[in-house]
């Protein structure tokens, strides 16, 4: 597991550094992704669908990207995009394309398709985590 968290925490940094993040920012990126990868795999761990997983870790990421964004005063999208890297399925996005092109097409199709579930999740726990933002602020004012 320690490994998989200084994978997770490098990667993301990693990303950062080409996505031209300010340099000062590389160790936040690091701790987001980090922090996605452990609650990912806590919930793999606990029999939890990785879909599920998966919605829920870039629901997380989303959040500390929204805190970080607003402690460093520098835009969300610096943290949120380095922060989802470990929990991109490109692995089974590429798997499904080597069984398409070994003509094995069942598989293929459900690994394309669980990919495409996954990459799904992502976006959408980054909307949720948005929208309870826009809305907190929203209904958080009108006291």
């Amino acid at each position: 597991m320690i490994a998989q968290l200084f994978t997770s925490f490098i990667a993301s940094a990693a990303f950062g550094i080409l996505f031209n993040v300010p340099k000062q920012s590389l160790v936040q990126c690091g701790f987001v992704g980090m922090a996605g990868w452990l609650l990912y795999c806590w919930f793999v761990w606990q029999s939890v669908d990785s879909i599920i997983a998966t919605l829920a870790a870039a629901f997380l990421v989303a959040l500390i990207s929204q805190l970080f964004a607003k402690m460093y005063k520098t835009p969300i999208i610096i943290f949120s995009v380095s922060g989802i890297i470990p929990l991109v399925p490109g692995g089974l996005a590429y798997d499904a394309m080597r069984r398409f092109v070994s003509n094995d097409y069942s598989m293929a199709v459900e690994l394309a398709a669980k990919a495409l579930m996954l990459s799904g999740a992502i976006a959408m726990g980054l909307i949720f985590s948005e929208v309870m933002n826009q809305i907190s602020k929203k209904y958080g004012k009108i006291k």
